[in-house]
This record gives C-alpha cells, structure tokens and sequence, in this order.
C-alpha cells in the first residue's frame, strides 16, 4: 500500500465508523456579538460551567460551534471587558443561541485592564508583560537544572468510539452485539458516553543525569486489553498512538503532537509574537492563588493552540495548571477536538514538577459518523534527585528476549496510579465473548487482511504460521513480462522463532518465463512474530532469478508494487539476473548496525537493452562476484515492525549509511574487478508554524574501470508515484557516472501561504516545495568515448541508433517540484519540472505526480 503502515491502523478505525449506525449529536451554535455596537467579538471562550474541558472560542466573525452535553449544564460565554453570560443548555437540546456581551462599567484592576480598542496590541498589554515573566522563569520548572533525577511514570491510552446515543445504543447493530453495550460508559471529560474498545497501560522508570548528559527510560511492565489483541497487532497500535499523541511539555519552545511541530504558548523564541494574550480573572486553584490567562494563535489556521494558563499569584511566575486545546478554526486533519490538561506541584525541596497529563482526543472522518475517542492518562510519582549509579545509563531500555515485560494483575495493583474505568476493567471478558461469536472472526481477519497487505493462511482464532503476500504485488506488469502474476508467503514465528522462510513464484504472460524468490533466514534471537524485529542478529541464504530495469533496483518499495506499474515512460531496456546470496545482519542496541554480504550474480540483457564492447564483440551476459559491508546509524529511531518491512515512526534524527562493495575478477566466473563506495545522510528539520524541511543527500564512487553495468546511475524514478530520494525526470540509464553526489530537499510549508489566502485557507490545503540535483562526473579511464577499439568497456546503451546514455556536463542536474497536498485530506499533486538537459532524447520539461498521504 502507498499509505504508511502505521498512518493505515488510523485511517482504518475512521473508515470503519462509516459502517456503524449513527445519529446526528445536536449541537449548540451562534454568534456573540457586542451589546453597544453590533460588532462581532472574537475568542470569546465558550465552555460548559461543570466541565470546562469541553468548549472553544469564537472565530474571527463571532460564530462558534459546540456540541450539546448528555446533561444539563451551564453554558459560559466570558472575554476580557465584558460580562460574563451564562445559560443553561437542556440535555440534548440544539438550538442556535446569539449572545450580545455587555461592556463593563466599571474600572478593572491593575491585571485586569480593559482595552480600550479591540484590535489587539502588545504594547503596554498586562498580559503580554505577565506572560514574559512566566517565560523568563521556566528554567526554574526545569527538571534538567539539577545533577540527577528519576521518576515513575504510569500511562494509559484508551481507544473507542465516542458520542454514544440512545438511538444507537437501540440500534439493530448493537442489538447483535448486546456485549457491547455493556461497555458503554460515561466519560466526565466529554460529558458523552463513550465505547471503549482496547486500551494499553505501561508502567515504566526515568532517570537523567546532567554531567555527562545522559538519560533512560526503562519499561518495567506493559499491559494490552481489547481490540488491539483481537487484531495481534502487537506493539503497532500502542506505538503509533504514543508517537502521534506524545507527551507534552509546555515548557519546551515546541510541542511534538499528531506528527507536528506547535509553537508552545511558553515558546522564548516567538510565544510572544505567536499567541495573543488576556488575563481573564483571579481566583483560587487548589489553595494557591492564581491568575488565569487565556490564550490563541494569532492565525487560528497555523499549528498553534488556545487554551488558558492558571499562573501562581505569589511571585514565582510559575504555572499551576494548563488547558490545551486546538483552535475551532485549526487545519489539523480528523481532530474535531482536543484537550490537554496539565497539573503542577511543588515538592517538599521546592522544585515545580508535571504530577498530571490528561488528553481527549475525538477523531473523525466525517463529521455526521461517530468519532473515535482516544483518552491518554499519564501520572508523575516517586521523583527523587539522589545520585544514580553509573552502570544504571549503560543499561538497555527494553528488556531483552525472554525477559517478561507483560505483567499480572498483581504487579498492576502496586503500579496503577490510576483506576481504571468499568468499561477499562471488563474488557479482557469483552474479548473473550466477542471472539466466541459466530463470524465475528472472519471480520477481525478481513480487517487485518486490508491493513497489513498479507492474507494469514490459518482460520481465525488459530496461529498463523505462513502469510500470503504482499498482496500488492499479486498482478502488475512490465514491458518484458507484459502482464505479470505472483505468489509471495512467507513463514513465521509461530511455526519456528528462529528459522524464517519466504519466497514467491512469478510468470510473466509476454515472455513466459517463471521467474522465482526463495530464501531461508536464521535469527540468533528469538523472535515473536517476525526477523525483522529490533534488533536483529541473523544470517540468511537466497537463490533469485526475475527480471527488472537498473533504475527498479533503487525503488524503497517492492518493484511489483501494482501502483509503481504505471509508468511515465516505456521501460524497455531491462535484463535477466540470476544471484546467490549470502547475507549476516547485526544489530546493536544504541541502533548501529553491520551488514555484511556476498553476492554472486549473473546478468543477461533483454529489451532493448544489449552489451557490447567498443571493440564491436557482443557480450550475453556479466557476471559479478562481490562482497558488500554496509554499516548504518540511526541515533534515536523509533521503528513499527509489519509483516513486510520496518516503517520509521520518529523522524527528528539522522540517519547514517555508509557501503562499500568489492567485486572480484576470477573469482567463480566474476568478470571484472571493482570497487564501489556510497555514503548517505537523511535528516529532518521542523521549523515549527513554518513546517518542516527533509534532507537527503548521496555521495558514491565506483574507483575501477568498469564498464557500464557497474558504473552509477541515478535513481530514476519512472513512475507516476512520488518516491521519496529519486529523481523525476531523469530517464532510465540517462546519465552514466563514476562519481556522484545529489542533493533532494523538500519543504513542507503546512499551510502557512495557502492559511492567508481567504478562498484557499477555508481547503486547509498545504504546499510542499522541492529541489533536487545531481552532479556527476566520469572519468577517463570508464569513458568508452576515450577509448580505443581495443577497449573491453561496453558502449553505452543506445535504441535504434540513437544513444540513451550520456556523459554529464560541467553543470549538475536540477529539478524542482511545487505540489499541494491535503487535497480531500489523503491526496498530494505535485508539479515537477525539469530545468536543464532538455536537449537530450526523449526529455520531458515537465510533469505530474501524486501519492495518497496521510497526515494529521
């Protein structure tokens, strides 16, 4: 699939609301508007008086849009300079309700001064002074500052569907499925009932010292319950929910949440000139005297938030407690809502730690369906600044295989710093009646199906023990096979958790061939499900004969990918390979990793493709015996493991890749001698409201004379879909080097243009634009053009006559692209454009492609 693995769980959960009945949730709307003058009044806050974590704030013409509570409640309307307003909303009701606010007659206090225009300014703003001071002693809530310190962290993240109403829980579906509705609960932080469906608990140490840094988190007991082990997803489901619902420290200059980056309203680069500021009123939080402040983007459209900060009154400038949620107007995707709340305490040593992190989080894909509800729990405990011992740093952080990490009931009686909910508590004896009902696990294994791209080959309920696929790869086609069929398995670890199988048969209907896969892997680590598992160690043999073009070789996904099929071009100069392979993987804990491999591979060409000397001989086929050492380093990277491959979860560190492969002459039939070097650099840079830029650079050189084979070409990418590192609009084999070096760097600008563009800014669409180039050099000594007809170099390919290969100039290679993405929210549209080496056969000056993206 073109989607990212970990982006499909969530995709998959809002699609599936599609299917469940479903009632329209009554709704509270209007517009507030000023009692003298008409005039409409933005970012008033509107919330409900019991429960003040479910509200929002007016846009920029007065309108707001609030669902309407399971129980009566207060409805408050409040803004600096105004009377506060207050109705109460009948359970159910939906009404649309216009409010005209009353200025103030009298003077405020010093804090609570009223402006006199309602443009907002910075200058001589109480606010905006307050808000300096409260930036300015943040170091003070620093846990960093001190030489050492540790904690206990218990955390929970609840997944279901939220807005459950009495229409549905009367409803025929659930009438099959009378289990389910005694799982419905009431949820305080959403005034709505709610069906819980799985949850993930992890109980887990952190300790830091601060010379030489140095910081790890220990997980001491995880627990799974629910949906999420009906689908045996593993740690995938709890990964992904952690990476795109972090935790959150206000405290930091950005915030990491939904795979973004938000300016923080305690940002000390640009809070300030970010956020718009008011003190809203003085009151008692828990004992302590505070003032409360209240806060939202400048533009409501950028990735920023609004919320209220209830600061100490006492001097400190410290925070007591935070509301966090996302603007009404925001341009985060499938958010319909989103509340972080955040308690602050200080302990008997004086220093202000985070004791509470609560967030709700309602997703949705359309807004008539139900939304999901995700609910993440997160409790402080224990904190302690003695010294650590040393030999505590040097420790792994998760434990190792056979280690027991799932703990019972009894280690989370003493570990739980939270109750869980009825529905929380019932849900292993909701698994078990669920899977006991007839066809339901048929469901769970279509389900499944779709969302890992393979087909389990045992009923449901039962251990698999061979999957079937990709299932993507099952028809595509090219120009040698025409149409071509493939079937793929391979073997897991419920049938051997060290010996791994996997292979395919392929049979192309234009050549006739069967083309074929087969490999056997032994990993010296015992494995749950799958060799990929972090970290591996283990070595495998394989035996594969099939047929491809040089710039397939290059693709980050499998060349039969039936969406990579379509091409911009015919690819009709390919070859036959025959290879042997030997292959030991060796994976360290800080994620250095050694590869180390021999090859022995034949090459036959097809096509239109064919080797001969400049001497005039015709050559059938090249044969090379090698030997590759590959080490790579991804400090901090964070992977999910499918049934297909790894998929990054974190993108915020480098990454780190450098090969070398040796070629030997005589050696089993080897025709050449070569040597050939490729160092890589990935990293990604957040330029918080501004987006974010990705950085790929390449650099390699083949040292001996070869010929063109084994020379560099560039990554090619001849396909309508984008690919992440290739080129666009370089042919196949256009370009023949022995040194390269290439530069692709994208900028994700995430709406910040289109944001203030009045008929674009209502799309939420967002630009991406992109520069990529190649520089490369040949020398002499491969450049058949220089050599004599004596030379055994291969001539450079060529179609009727006419050369398909060149040497490069002195200028390098260049490409831009400029794309919109967020289109119907899934979909990216790039323009690409070429802007030199146009004379060259078959060049194209521009183009289009696409890809299905998924972002938040």
């Amino acid at each position: 699939m073109l989607l990212k693995l970990y982006h499909r769980y969530i995709l998959l959960f809002l699609v599936l609301m599609c299917f469940v009945p479903h009632t329209l949730k009554a709704q509270i709307r209007g517009r507030v508007t000023d009692a003298d003058t008409g005039e409409p009044i933005p970012s008033v806050n509107v919330y409900y008086g019991k429960q003040k974590t479910v509200g929002t704030t007016t846009n920029d013409k007065g309108r707001y849009t609030l669902q309407t509570p399971d129980k009566g409640d207060t409805l408050v309307f409040s803004y600096v300079g105004y009377q506060t307003y207050k109705v109460y909303i009948k359970a159910g009701e939906k009404k649309t309700l216009n409010v005209k606010l009353q200025n103030l007659d009298k003077e405020l206090s010093e804090l609570l001064v009223k402006p006199k225009k309602r443009r907002y300014s910075r200058k001589d703003n109480p606010a905006v002074e307050l808000m300096r001071k409260v930036i300015a002693a943040k170091e003070k809530s620093d846990l960093r500052q001190n030489d050492y310190y540790r904690y206990d962290k218990y955390q929970r993240i609840t997944f279901g569907f939220n807005n459950i109403t009495q229409h549905f829980i009367d409803s025929s579906f659930l009438r099959k499925y009378p289990l389910l509705v005694k799982q419905v609960e009431f949820c305080p932080q959403t005034q709505t009932n709610i069906l819980p469906l799985t949850y993930n608990e992890t109980s887990s140490e952190h300790i830091y010292r601060k010379q030489p840094e140095a910081e790890r988190n220990f997980i001491r007991g995880t627990n799974s319950e629910g949906l999420n082990e009906l689908l045996a997803t593993g740690d995938i489901v709890n990964v992904v929910l952690q990476r795109f619902f972090a935790d959150v420290n206000i405290y930091d200059n950005s915030i990491n949440l939904l795979e973004r980056y938000f300016t923080s309203p305690l940002s000390s680069t640009n809070a300030i000139s970010f956020y718009q500021y008011y003190i809203m009123d003085t009151l008692d939080v828990e004992g302590d005297k505070c003032i409360e402040l209240s806060f939202i983007p400048q533009n409501p459209q950028d990735f920023g938030f609004s919320g209220r900060l209830w600061v100490l009154d006492d001097g400190t400038y410290q925070v007591k407690r935070c509301l966090v949620n996302l603007p009404l107007r925001s341009s985060v995707n499938f958010i319909s809502n989103l509340v972080i709340e955040q308690d602050f305490s200080t302990l008997p040593n004086g220093q202000r730690v985070l004791v509470k992190d609560n967030m709700i989080a309602e997703l949705g894909a359309l807004k008539k369906y139900h939304n999901m509800l995700i609910k993440r729990t997160t409790t402080y405990t224990g904190f302690d600044f003695s010294p650590i011992p040393g030999e505590r740093f040097d420790q792994r952080e998760q434990p190792r295989e056979g280690t027991p990490v799932i703990k019972d009931e009894d280690f989370w009686t003493q570990h739980r710093t939270d109750t869980l909910t009825r529905s929380e508590a019932n849900m292993s004896t909701m698994v078990r009646d669920m899977t006991r009902k007839k066809g339901f696990g048929w469901v769970i294994w279509i389900v499944r199906a779709f969302v890992e791209n393979y087909v389990e080959t045992s009923p449901p309920g039962k251990k698999n023990y061979v999957d079937f696929g990709p299932v993507n790869t099952v028809v595509s086609s090219n120009f040698i096979d025409k149409v071509r069929f493939r079937a793929s398995a391979q073997t897991t670890a419920n049938l051997s958790p060290h010996l791994f199988l996997k292979g395919y048969a392929a049979y192309g209907v234009r050549d006739k061939k069967w083309k074929y896969e087969g490999e056997v892997e032994y990993s010296f680590l015992k494995k749950q499900y799958s060799p990929e598992e972090f970290p591996r160690n283990s070595i495998a043999i394989s035996t594969r004969y099939d047929v491809m073009a040089p710039s397939d070789a290059m693709l980050p996904t499998d060349k039969d990918n039936v969406f990579t099929s379509l091409k911009t071009q015919t690819i009709d100069q390919m070859s036959y390979f025959r290879q042997y392979n030997i292959r030991y993987v060796y994976e360290f804990d800080n994620h250095f990793g050694i590869t180390a491999q021999l090859r022995h591979i034949t090459q036959n060409p097809t096509g239109t493709l064919f080797y001969r000397t400049v001497g005039g001989q015709m050559v059938p086929e090249l044969t090379q015996s090698e030997a590759t050492l590959s080490l790579r380093y991804a400090p901090g990277e964070k992977v999910v493991v499918t049934k297909q491959r790894r998929h990054p979860v974190n993108h915020n560190y480098p990454i780190y890749t450098l090969m070398h492969t040796t070629g030997f002459k005589d050696v089993l039939g080897g025709d050449y001698a070569s040597n050939y070097t490729e160092l890589s650099v990935t990293k990604r840079f957040w330029l918080n409201s501004y987006g974010r830029i990705d950085i790929y650079g390449h650099a390699g050189a083949q040292w001996n004379r070869v010929p063109f084979p084994l020379l560099i070409t560039p990554a090619a990418n001849n396909s309508y879909i984008i690919q992440r590192s290739m080129f666009n609009m370089i042919n196949n084999m256009e370009f023949m080097n022995d040194r390269f070096v290439s530069l692709d760097v994208q900028w994700d600008l995430s709406g910040k243009l289109f944001n203030r563009i009045p008929l674009l800014k209502h799309l939420k669409w967002r630009e991406v634009i992109g520069f990529k180039t190649l520089y490369g050099t040949l020398t002499d000594k491969n450049n058949p053009f220089k050599q004599g007809n004596q030379s055994d170099l291969f001539e450079f390919p060529s179609r009727n006559g006419q050369p398909t290969s060149f040497v490069m100039g002195d200028t390098p290679y260049m490409e831009l692209n400029v794309g919109i993405h967020n289109i119907f929210k899934i979909l990216r549209v790039d323009y690409v454009r070429r802007l030199n080496y146009l004379n060259a056969p078959n060049a194209k000056k521009n183009g289009v492609r696409f890809v299905l993206q998924f972002d938040f």
